[in-house]
C-alpha cells in the first residue's frame, strides 16, 4: 500500500513539472509584446512576438526553448520580411527572403546558420543570379538561367 502511495505522488510530481502554462508579455503602454505556450520555464509549441504598435513581429514554434519548424517574420508594416525553417534553432533548409512589396528577392538553402546549397536572387520575380555555397563560402556563381541549369540538377532546389 506504502508503494502505491509513493507511486500516486511520484505520479503527480512529474505532471506538474511538465505542465503547459500559456504566458503573455506586454510593453510599458499595455499593448502585447510576446504570447505563447511555457513548458517546464522554456518556450514551447507556438509563439507570437509582437511590435509596439500590435503588428505581429514574427511567429513560429519552440520546442524546449529553441526555435523549432517553420517561422515568419514581419516588417513593422506587416509585409512579410522572411520565413524558414528552424531546426534545434538554427536556420536550416530554404530560407525566402522579402522585398518591401512582398515579392521574393533571394532564397537560400542554409544549414545551421550557415549559407550551404545555393542562393538565387530575383528581380521582378525573373531569376538573375544564383550562387552556390559550401559551409559559408561561395564556391560558383551564375548570372543567367541557361548555364545554372545547364550545370546544376535542379531537384536540388527542393
Amino acid at each position: 500500500m506504502k508503494n502505491k502511495f509513493l507511486l500516486f505522488f511520484l505520479l503527480i510530481g512529474f505532471i506538474g513539472i511538465a505542465q503547459k502554462v500559456y504566458q503573455k508579455k506586454y510593453y510599458s503602454d499595455g499593448s502585447i509584446k510576446e504570447e505563447g505556450w511555457m513548458k517546464d520555464n522554456l518556450r514551447h509549441a507556438y509563439w507570437k512576438f509582437y511590435y509596439p504598435n500590435g503588428e505581429i513581429k514574427e511567429k513560429g514554434h519552440y520546442s524546449k526553448g529553441l526555435k523549432d519548424k517553420y517561422w515568419y517574420f514581419y516588417r513593422d508594416n506587416a509585409s512579410k520580411l522572411k520565413e524558414g525553417h528552424y531546426i534545434n534553432g538554427m536556420q536550416n533548409k530554404w530560407w525566402l527572403y522579402y522585398d518591401n512589396k512582398g515579392t521574393v528577392e533571394h532564397k537560400c538553402q542554409l544549414k545551421n546558420d550557415i549559407k550551404n546549397g545555393y542562393c538565387l536572387i530575383y528581380q521582378k520575380s525573373k531569376l538573375i543570379k544564383a550562387s552556390k555555397f559550401v559551409n559559408g563560402k561561395k564556391v560558383k556563381e551564375w548570372t543567367d538561367f541557361s548555364s545554372f541549369k545547364r550545370e546544376n540538377n535542379l531537384n536540388d532546389l527542393k
